[in-house]
């Protein structure tokens, strides 16, 4: 090991104390000299350890409250020093070489996220020098050691040990990459806080135009038990410019297909105002029922399509009861049920079965400049999200006959449903709930012809009930098999060159039709 590698002076200046005590200990066991700020030095000397105050090695003090602490060329000039290079520099003023910096900020995102801080207290609370020290420090990995994580003061002990008081290159370089990424997460949480302030949660407004620059930083929440299929690995990366409040209360470990599944159901059922059930399977809502309460809404839900419902995910849009609870469990199988709250009663019956995956998920509607983020070869894929589409004053009625008032409160349910299917997709509605789906086809006429095989196998009958259409209709085929089905009333964007055929085509067999001139294509 080269000479100048050994550690021989460590400068600490550390607001999380956690283990301090004993790393300052051992440090100074080594006979390696301590310098630190006045809050670390406090508390080194309550136990006993000797350090020497920063001020005093600079002969300059502590100003402004404590804004200036560390901001001082004699302390920057010991970070960055390069023996081989500086140490005339060094000897003419008296540069001491920092060999081992051990350093921890503010917590400015618990602070900032504390209701009813001040927010000048909360300013305050931004720190200035750790973050330059840090960065001082990294960038001179190979002379230095940077220290930010307290998981690492046993690490560095044990190699300290190992290598005579010296830490090797390679791990310089990995906590200096470390360090960056320590500073990088504090920047971006101050970045979130002032942009919050500015009512831009996330620096941009989607009504305007999609940002130039995107900066998110995911954090891995949990690993996942497996992707989409056994062989892939999988995580749960969570973004807190959004709040992600989903909560997994009990059941085996979340699989890539669960989470995914959980997100459509959820963004599904908080269409709905009224009790409302939504099953999921593969990331299609396979029936969907609104009801005077959330028992009938789940039983209509569930009898629009049982083949497909099981092992499907189940959501709810209110407090979920033992009665709802113990019908689903004696009548199907099933993977996940998502609520945002469970009755106590209820959790007791769910408890016997272990292996039900539940979730609890916080019922706001949350869309406000949400972004869909898609992942393809090298680059991604953003626009904005289209929950709050749904706009009844753009509707046309553009058939002879109108709609009823039952048709018409139908056709917005059925619509609330197709925007949450892969297209091409068709919905068979009658009273507020789910007759038939047919989604993810490659044509409207296949989405149709699935849906009546569908509709047919569970006994359902299609007469006086509406669909609606996640685009428009490009040839008058479809309305001739819907209108031998007796469908009374369709809901769909229009928009075909075709369009006037089409309404000549229902004109013809006395269907209502309402246009509502946005499409919901979704892939």
């Amino acid at each position: 090991m080269k000479k100048e590698k050994t550690i021989k002076n460590a400068l600490i200046s550390v607001f999380d104390k956690t283990g301090i005590v004993n790393f300052a200990k051992t440090l100074t066991e080594k006979k390696i000299n301590l310098f630190s700020t006045s809050g670390t030095e406090k508390v080194l000397k309550n136990a006993g350890i000797s350090s020497t105050n920063i001020s005093k090695y600079t002969n300059f003090p502590e100003i402004m409250s404590g804004r200036i602490k560390t901001l001082h060329h004699k302390i920057y000039s010991s970070i960055l020093a390069r023996p081989d290079k500086d140490l005339n520099i060094m000897n003419r003023f008296g540069i001491i070489k920092m060999d081992l910096i051990v350093i921890n900020f503010y917590p400015f995102f618990k602070i900032a996220n504390i209701e009813n801080n001040d927010h000048q207290y909360i300013i305050e609370s931004i720190d200035i020098g750790g973050p330059t020290i840090v960065r001082a420090a990294a960038k001179n990995y190979k002379n230095v050691t940077i220290i930010t994580k307290l998981e690492d003061y046993n690490h560095i002990i044990e190699e300290m040990n190992i290598n005579d008081n010296t830490v090797t290159e390679k791990t310089r370089l990995k906590l200096a990459c470390s360090a960056f990424q320590y500073v990088l997460n504090y920047d971006y949480d101050i970045m979130k806080y002032f942009s919050k302030l500015n009512n831009n949660t996330q620096h941009y407004n989607v009504e305007r135009s999609l940002p130039k620059y995107l900066n998110f930083i995911f954090k891995k929440k949990q690993n996942l038990a497996y992707g989409e299929n056994q062989y892939q690995k999988a995580g749960l990366y969570v973004n807190s410019c959004q709040n992600y409040n989903i909560t997994h209360i009990q059941g085996k470990t979340l699989s890539y297909n669960n989470v995914s599944d959980a997100d459509a159901a959820i963004s599904c059922i908080q269409e709905f105002n009224e009790p409302a059930c939504v099953i999921v399977k593969h990331g299609n809502p396979c029936g969907v029922a609104i009801s005077k309460n959330h028992f009938s809404a789940y039983i209509s839900a569930y009898n629009s399509d049982p083949v497909s419902a099981f092992g499907g995910t189940i959501a709810f849009n209110n407090t979920l009861n033992e009665k709802t609870v113990q019908t689903i469990i004696n009548t199907q199988f099933i993977e996940l049920i998502v609520a945002p709250n469970i009755t106590n009663e209820a959790l007791i019956i769910l408890s016997k079965k272990p292996n039900i995956r539940i979730l609890k998920y916080c019922n706001i509607h949350n869309n406000k400049n949400k972004l869909n983020i898609k992942s393809i070869c090298g680059a991604f894929l953003i626009q904005t999200d289209y929950h709050d589409c749904i706009n009844k004053n753009t509707w046309k009625t553009v058939s002879e006959r109108l709609p009823t008032f039952k048709e018409t409160n139908d056709a917005l349910f059925a619509l609330k449903v197709v925007k949450h299917l892969k297209s091409n997709a068709i919905v068979y509605v009658k009273n507020l709930k789910t007759i038939s789906i047919g989604a993810g086809q490659t044509s409207r006429i296949d989405a149709i012809k699935i849906a009546t095989m569908k509709a047919k196998e569970n006994k359902k009958e299609l007469e006086q009930s509406i669909i609606a259409s996640d685009a428009f209709f490009p040839f008058v085929d479809s309305i001739d098999i819907v209108a031998k089905q007796g469908v009374s009333c369709i809901i769909q964007p229009g928009g075909s060159i075709k369009d006037k055929d089409i309404i000549s085509a229902v004109n013809k067999y006395k269907i209502s039709m309402i246009f509502t001139k946005l499409r919901y294509f979704k892939h």
